[in-house]
């Protein structure tokens, strides 16, 4: 048996985790089971976010061959374990877990299943996130708060005047370089993806037309400001929020994963793509080594049946019809749903109760798939699974986020960069690989919608070899947060 413990720095301070309550419950009820201690990992994690998709313990099956590609080649001297059995550490204090343990080991639980097997990515949960984008109005008017609001703090660091000074002031830096040898284009074009509600953009282009003053070389009645986000409920707020710089910008509703689809015509003339809390939202995969042997981390959403038999009784449905119900409202959207299915639901304030309950219930089943070689495994387009061996294969046990989504959105808005652009990201980004061994980075819930931690050392790795220098840094305008800005440039 292999107990790893991951949130060590929690068995010290003012309430330290008794390591004997969290984990020995666990291991008794292994023993008393009928189980091959000899193939079991106990995994102890301290789940950061109070809405997530995992309960106190789970199973994870680690299966030995692809279901559907046959037996997997077996490397010499790898473990071969059968079961995984995580705990969250931070809710297990009040919690049986030798019962809960216990109980899930005898018999499979009785859950609503909402899709099959499949890749992260590929989850239902990403499109409960899209759901969230496109129908964020109504999310907000119903629970009387916006979006920024569940933001740690309240609001985004993007919004600091501190900082976007000092991109404005790098900005002008190179443009002046640029102007002094006839290099400077006449139009100069900065795109925001994700939006928000158009803080950030304001506090940018009102720092832009100050310091442009001071400055007297006219960058500002030159600027085209282009910003972009998958909601155009969110793009109609920051239009209005922005609306004193109005001639100078654009906004685009798109796919933040490919943004050259409707960007493509500013390819090679963009002088600075600024991203905020965008990665970290967009969908992805996990891998992970265990005992010598790489494995795809596949998932099914599920409603516990407890919770579904809530679920069903508010909609006047039953249990069985809760699966159908749930992907009418993915396809069609709460303002469509009560004309779809009026029986049950009367009003779209029917529907987005249901929505946000069914959203409060969601739960994800894991389980370890072997790959058959990270060359058949495809990372996002363009970009194969190969780019992951220095970082799986780099040490002991690991599991990590590939964060497919964030990738191909990163290469893409790299083709937009002039020479001389940069790409200015600030987000939840794991720095050290090392991170993945010692947290829990995900996934979890922010309101309505998916977080995961951003694989820094995997988009580094992406962009040298495509000829950036990528560099990470804490935020240095706030002290505290987790909040870490990544700067992506052509390498000198």
């Amino acid at each position: 048996m292999l107990v790893d413990f991951r949130p060590h720095t929690r068995l010290r301070g003012a309430q330290p985790v008794d390591l004997v309550k969290s984990v020995v419950p666990v291991v008794e009820a292994l023993g008393e089971g009928a189980v091959d201690l000899a193939k079991v990992r106990v995994v102890s994690d301290w789940v950061q976010y109070r809405e997530n998709f995992r309960e106190v313990v789970d199973l994870r099956p680690i299966l030995h061959s692809a279901p559907a590609g046959g037996a997997v080649p077996v490397p010499m001297g790898v473990r071969e374990d059968d079961l995984e059995v995580a705990v969250d550490v931070r809710r297990s204090h009040d919690v049986p877990l030798k019962e809960v343990t216990a109980a899930l080991l005898r018999s499979e639980p009785d859950r609503v299943l909402l899709e099959s097997w499949g890749r992260g990515s590929e989850s239902v949960v990403w499109d409960f996130n899209a759901l969230y984008w496109s129908a964020l109005e109504l999310w907000e008017k119903a629970t009387g708060r916006g979006y920024e609001q569940a933001l740690p703090g309240g609001e985004s660091d993007a919004r600091n005047r501190a900082a976007a000074r000092e991109l404005v002031d790098g900005l002008f830096a190179v443009w002046d370089r640029l102007s002094e040898s006839n290099a400077l284009p006449d139009e100069l074009y900065v795109v925001e993806l994700g939006v928000g509600n158009g803080g950030q953009a304001k506090v940018f282009l009102d720092v832009f037309a100050e310091r442009d003053r001071e400055h007297g070389r006219g960058y500002y009645r030159r600027l085209h400001y282009l910003m972009c986000d998958y909601s155009q409920h969110v793009l109609d707020l920051a239009r209005e929020t922005v609306a004193d710089h109005i001639a100078h910008v654009s906004s685009f509703a798109l796919d933040a994963t490919r943004p050259r689809t409707s960007l493509g015509f500013l390819q090679y003339k963009v002088f600075l793509v600024y991203v905020s809390n965008v990665y970290d939202n967009l969908p992805t995969d996990e891998v992970a080594h265990l005992g010598g042997r790489t494995y795809c981390v596949q998932t099914r959403a599920y409603l516990a049946q407890a919770d579904a038999a809530e679920l069903a009784e508010a909609a006047g449905a039953s249990t069985q019809d809760l699966p159908g119900l749930v992907h009418k409202l993915l396809r069609l959207g709460p303002a469509l749903l009560p004309e779809a299915a009026p029986a049950h639901f009367p009003d779209v304030e029917s529907a987005v109760a249901f929505w946000q309950r069914a959203w409060s219930a969601l739960r994800l089943e894991e389980r370890y798939v072997p790959l058959l070689g990270l060359d058949t495994y495809t990372l996002a387009p363009g970009l194969g699974g190969e780019l992951l061996r220095p970082l799986v294969e780099s040490g002991a046990d690991i599991r990590m986020h590939v964060n497919n989504g964030a990738l191909a959105s990163f290469v893409d808005s790299l083709m937009l960069l002039h020479p001389f652009g940069r790409l200015v990201c600030h987000d939840l980004f794991v720095t050290d690989i090392e991170g993945y061994r010692t947290h829990f980075r995900g996934p979890g819930k922010y309101d309505g919608s998916v977080v995961n931690w951003v694989n820094g050392p995997l988009l580094a790795h992406v962009g040298r070899r495509r000829g950036f220098e990528v560099h990470y840094e804490r935020f240095r305008h706030r002290s505290g947060g987790n909040i870490v800005t990544m700067t992506a440039q052509v390498r000198d």
